[in-house]
């Protein structure tokens, strides 16, 4: 059914608890916040996605937008920020609550189910809160909106590192542990030489002993191709889950070196294997994702995760696509020299950036050396909100994880900023009552 109503629409009082707006300072960055956050909307847009007639009322629209804005702004994990709204008045005021609550108001998993719900186009809404809050708190400038950077990064996806011993003895492992749900006799399992025969092929590579990590390797690869061909001959029908596993294990033993669109994980077959030039880390295992900030302000106004590790250029489009979409459209572009021959025929005016200033128009050129300005915030993004590590399931976690890692960022910024102007504003009350000036007199 539809999501409950907001608790603090209930002006029913309590006699014995005190309501959470009598606790809180309402100086507190997250008490102004709240009060620029269209949470209506948001109930009118997601409550869309419930069924009206069936199944158990839904959680209130507004405690889990707020939990998903304070996940990503803080960098907590679904259970950390389920346990820290426990304890914090401030996280239960923008949330909604009427009264300070001593008991977690959902579990954890609610918060995976939401995401699914919502998808993609859910959550390119929260971030599009974020730019409407930040123009209402008038922090965020309508004319900042016309200039924007685009530049991409690799979102690195949450999977060890593979190497070919590795993607063997996981893909053997998975196939055993699924003919045992399925009560299929296995001739071998290998599970304890395969344990083995893992560890000893890690001492022998770090030991420089090649020859002997490669022996090791094959016998693993050895392993898993008889388990691959056992599970054939005893399901010779195996169910759809069974049949993907199979498909992902016959494609890990049977990929070569040189091989494009090789599988590094086998619970994560999307995975690529992305190169950026990087000194300190040659390859990068997730996926591409264009993210787009304010040339002035750094405020994210779009960030899409982008699969099949396309060319750079290529990605252009999408991603003004989604900056109309979540904020309006820029009338400068500007990036960097890896999106030459990007294509674009649109409106936006796109400048590449260049070494020399040439013919350039010195108020352009002041503009186009300013793109370099989205670099610190994708680093921001990767250290403080997220990104550095999808830990979401899927190509669909890399959309989502991308988008809430940009609204985690503007969010952080606009509680922060609305915290300063309050004490702004309190500053020069009280400089107006100590020295007897009229408070619209002071300047």
């Amino acid at each position: 059914m539809k999501p409950r109503q907001s608790p603090h629409k209930n002006r029913q009082r309590d006699l014995f608890r005190p309501e959470l707006v009598k606790i809180v300072d309402p100086s507190h960055g997250l008490v102004k916040l709240a009060k620029f956050v269209d949470w209506d909307r948001m109930d009118e847009l997601f409550g869309t996605t419930y069924c009206p007639d069936n199944g158990r009322p839904g959680v209130n629209t507004r405690l889990m937008v707020a939990l998903h804005y304070l996940k990503f702004s803080f960098n907590l994990s679904d259970d950390d920020v389920v346990a820290g709204w426990v304890e914090n008045p401030y996280w239960q005021y923008l949330s909604g609550m009427q009264f300070f609550e001593h008991d977690p108001p959902i579990d954890s998993s609610s918060m995976t189910r939401w995401r699914k719900r919502i998808g993609e186009a859910g959550a390119e809404e929260l971030l599009k809160e974020t730019i409407a809050a930040g123009l209402k708190l008038k922090v965020v400038k309508s004319h900042q909106l016309k200039r924007v950077n685009v530049d991409t990064t690799v979102q690195e996806k949450d999977i060890r590192f593979p190497t070919d011993a590795r993607l063997y003895h996981r893909a053997r492992q998975r196939l055993v542990d699924a003919a045992k749900q399925r009560d299929l006799p296995l001739r071998q399992n290998y599970n304890r030489n395969a344990k083995h025969l893992l560890a000893q092929q890690s001492r022998y590579a770090h030991a420089r002993q090649m020859n002997r990590a490669r022996r090791c390797t094959r016998k693993l690869k050895t392993y898993l191709g008889r388990v691959i061909r056992d599970i054939e001959r005893k399901c010779p029908h195996p169910d759809e889950q069974l049949q993907s596993l199979l498909a992902i294990a016959s494609r890990i033993f049977h990929q070569q070196r040189k091989d494009k669109k090789k599988i590094y994980s086998v619970h994560e077959p999307a995975v690529e294997c992305i190169s950026k030039g990087k000194a300190h880390k040659r390859y990068e295992f997730g996926c591409k994702v264009s993210v787009a900030a304010t040339s002035r302000g750094g405020w994210f106004v779009g960030a899409k995760a982008i699969h099949g590790n396309p060319y750079d250029g290529h990605t252009l489009k999408d991603a003004l696509s989604q900056i109309e979409r979540i904020a309006r459209p820029p009338e400068h572009v500007f990036v960097d020299m890896g999106y030459r021959g990007h294509g674009y025929t649109g409106e936006v005016n796109v400048h590449v950036d260049k070494r020399r200033r040439g013919r350039t128009a010195k108020s352009l050129w002041r503009w186009m050396k300013r793109r370099a300005a989205v670099e610190p915030g994708i680093g921001h993004l990767k250290q403080e909100h997220r990104m550095d590590r999808c830990r979401l399931k899927g190509t669909v976690g890399d959309c989502l994880n991308a988008i809430f890692s940009a609204a985690g960022m503007n969010f952080r910024k606009l509680l922060r900023l609305a915290a300063d102007i309050l004490r702004l504003i309190y500053f020069w009350v009280s400089f107006c009552q100590r020295s007897e000036v009229p408070v619209g007199m002071a300047v």
